[in-house]
């Protein structure tokens, strides 16, 4: 009898202790979660961020380009609107490029950096 009440004891001390490990593991692995999920998110925003940075100056780059181009073309044609014209027209030419080759190239290849962005 006094075995049969020591095997149960120790079953339960067991049991015990296992439940109390499950409690540390769940416990740990939702630490161990909410940080990869905020490394994740940092890393994708410093990376937003960078692009935005990016896109700002690449924009500033184009800008001054085109007024540089149209400027030129000004004084090759004799107008200066006519230079503005034809870099506006070869702006459009690009607009228009862009979007007929946007949606099989340029959407697919941004979806797929995204996403790696996201998942590495």
């Amino acid at each position: 009898m006094e075995e049969e009440k020591t095997r149960t004891t120790d079953l339960e001390e067991e049991a015990k202790d296992l439940t109390e490990h499950i409690a540390d593991f769940l416990e740990t692995y939702f630490k161990l979660t909410s940080v990869k999920l905020a490394q994740k998110t940092v890393t994708f925003v410093s990376s937003l961020v960078n692009f935005a940075m990016l896109a700002g100056l690449f924009f500033l780059f184009v800008f001054f380009v085109g007024l540089g181009l149209a400027w030129w073309l000004g004084t090759v044609v004799n107008s200066r609107a006519g230079g503005f014209f034809i870099a506006a027209g070869i702006y459009l030419l690009g607009m228009f490029l862009l979007m007929t080759i946007g949606k099989k190239t340029i959407i697919p290849f941004l979806r797929n950096v995204i996403t790696r962005l996201i998942y590495d």
